[in-house]
């Protein structure tokens, strides 16, 4: 092909093209200068699984590099989130069979796990800020997000307990609860609870648009839920994986009842929900990369397919571009080591 351009061709269009995009992408510094997104240690949310034993790390199989953490080595591990800049930590309880009930008691008893590892962290490391799950999966016999009744979840029994766990993490310390269920009118109820007992600081992180997905199967196994819900599913409370519209009326009802923060959840498979979201109410906007994501990443580099480090980042800046302000992920620790580096 190149044989039939003649020569006058080649002299008269040398300098062609003028506009060579390439030029900006030549040098390290030049790719960095004009990034259009940013990550930095400012937006990681460290997820942690926290037990009553006394061993410290009880690594979780389907979660490679993960583990359950003992109230000693949670406090560690806070510590060195601290240390690296990451702003907060996302506290998952792992309560033992013989503390779960058909009607959840444990989830707002002021003694229990979550809110002695509350107390604990804020007591030695007062500036890292604490996200507290609001959700009764973890204390219930059932595993389910909320109360069963006739065999059906029953939405508004299961709002007032909740009211009543928020208030106690809030009395522990907590600077943020996240009402993650997905049932009607919690927001608005839990706000009402939180102002009434004195905690109008609290901020609410509502899961405002959580799907039941098939990324969430680690994260059962590691809570100790999975065994208790068995094959039931959550379909019944959490939204369908085919609707987009339903995410914007959902978040739309929680910025009513007083939501301080959205949250998308899973992340990668609902990027175009979370750009959404962001687009139109224009509030801060949290992402979860779920363990199902996360676990896979680390699959990935267990067999040879890809690098975790290169795979993470690439997928914590999709994160950014589609308008994440923050996101929870369980590469936090390693991910803010790597920007430190950089």
């Amino acid at each position: 092909m190149i044989d039939n351009i003649s020569e006058d061709y080649i002299n008269t269009n040398r300098n062609f093209p003028k506009t060579r995009l390439r030029r900006s992408r030549l040098k390290p510094w030049f790719r960095q200068l004009l990034a259009e997104t940013q990550l930095s240690t400012d937006d990681l949310i460290l997820p942690v699984f926290v037990h009553e034993g006394q061993e410290a790390q009880i690594p979780i199989p389907s979660m490679p590099g993960i583990s359950r953490l003992s109230r000693e080595q949670l406090l560690r591990t806070a510590e060195e989130a601290a240390k690296l800049g990451i702003p907060a930590l996302a506290i998952f309880p792992v309560i033992p069979a013989d503390k779960k009930s058909a009607q959840a008691e444990e989830a707002y008893k002021t003694t229990n796990l979550c809110n002695q590892a509350i107390r604990q962290i804020k007591k030695n490391i007062p500036e890292i800020g604490i996200i507290c799950d609001v959700a009764l999966d973890p204390y219930t016999t059932h595993g389910h997000d909320g109360l069963l009744i006739d065999n059906e979840i029953d939405n508004d029994q299961t709002i007032e307990i909740l009211c009543r766990q928020a208030v106690a993490q809030a009395e522990a310390g907590a600077d943020i609860v996240a009402p993650s269920d997905m049932m009607d009118g919690r927001v608005g109820a839990i706000r009402t609870s939180l102002d009434k007992a004195g905690f109008p600081n609290c901020a609410i992180l509502s899961y405002a648009a959580k799907y039941a997905s098939a990324f969430y199967g680690p994260f059962r196994q590691a809570l100790g839920s999975a065994q208790s819900l068995g094959k039931k599913d959550k379909k019944s409370y959490q939204m369908n994986p085919t609707n987009s519209d339903e995410a914007l009326h959902e978040c739309a009802l929680d910025v009513q009842e007083g939501a301080d923060i959205l949250m998308v959840k899973p992340g990668m498979p609902y990027l175009d929900i979370l750009y959404r979201v962001k687009k139109t109410f224009l509030l801060p906007t949290f992402v979860y990369q779920v363990s199902g994501e996360y676990a896979m990443i680390q699959a990935a580099e267990q067999n040879g397919w890809g690098n975790s480090q290169a795979l993470m980042f690439e997928s914590l800046i999709a994160f950014k571009r589609a308008g994440a302000d923050a996101i929870l992920t369980y590469s936090a620790l390693e991910t803010a080591k790597h920007l430190k580096q950089r």
